[in-house]
């Protein structure tokens, strides 16, 4: 499986995912509140989608006391109610296939802004499954090998045991594959061995992917994609862009 620019991804925007944290925490956890709504249940052993999540917010260094209060927000009611996911899927400048995954309590408003990114950046909106037939969905842990100081025969053997599919070397971090139901499994036990995860949950990885060679179509893409993520409603946006 070749490297997928998921992590090239999180390189180039690490400095404005710093500064939206805050955000990203906020999304988390209402995706945490959601889980233990729709699972019945606070704990991680009997709630496999929140196990999920937890895995998801520790990964983006969410503290282990936001966790908790989320969970007892949850248990106590919160404001999960009226959440439903919903995702959205269409294409970007030259065809690039583009997944929105949402969390939303007015679909309709959801449903007017996504349709306006798409539109509004040269690409659009389409029908449910236009573009999901050629994505995969796979469990994706970002191991950290910012130093280079794991050894890949190692993390590979670490992996297979625990149940992985697949491992990638990228140089500075190492992308470990699963099916969706192993993913919770091979990431506790990689968890437990003590490998750093720099983003773990369950992704839409594309079959194939397109790279674009217009300037104006890449900018139009980075502004649709900033536009996507920085809608409150907005879970995971994925997609088949291959980035230089």
């Amino acid at each position: 499986m070749s490297g997928h620019s998921k992590w090239h991804n999180i390189q180039k925007t690490k400095g404005a995912q710093d500064a939206k944290r805050a955000q990203a925490f906020t999304k988390i956890a209402r995706e945490m509140m959601v889980a233990v709504k729709e699972g019945g249940s606070g704990d991680p052993a009997n709630n496999s989608r929140l196990a999920a999540v937890i895995t998801k917010a520790k990964a983006a260094n969410m503290p282990n006391d936001n966790i908790k209060r989320t969970i007892e927000k949850a248990l106590g009611g919160g404001d999960a109610s009226n959440y439903e996911s919903i995702n959205y899927e269409g294409y970007g400048p030259s065809g690039i296939a583009v997944i929105v995954e949402t969390m939303t309590d007015n679909r309709n408003r959801t449903a007017s802004e996504m349709r306006h990114y798409f539109d509004k950046y040269g690409g659009n909106m389409g029908t449910t499954g236009c573009v999901s037939w050629s994505f995969e969905k796979k469990g994706v842990i970002v191991i950290d090998n910012e130093y280079g100081n794991l050894d890949e025969d190692k993390v590979m053997e670490d992996a297979l045991e625990a149940g992985a599919d697949d491992i990638s070397n990228e140089g500075e971090v190492f992308e470990v594959y699963t099916s969706p139901e192993s993913f919770q499994a091979v990431s506790d036990t990689m968890e437990k061995q003590g490998y750093k995860f720099l983003s773990a949950q369950v992704e839409m990885v594309p079959q194939t992917y397109i790279k674009l060679t217009s300037e104006d179509d890449i900018k139009n893409m980075r502004k649709m994609l900033d536009m996507f993520e920085d809608n409150d409603d907005v879970q995971n946006v994925w997609h088949n862009w291959e980035e230089e």
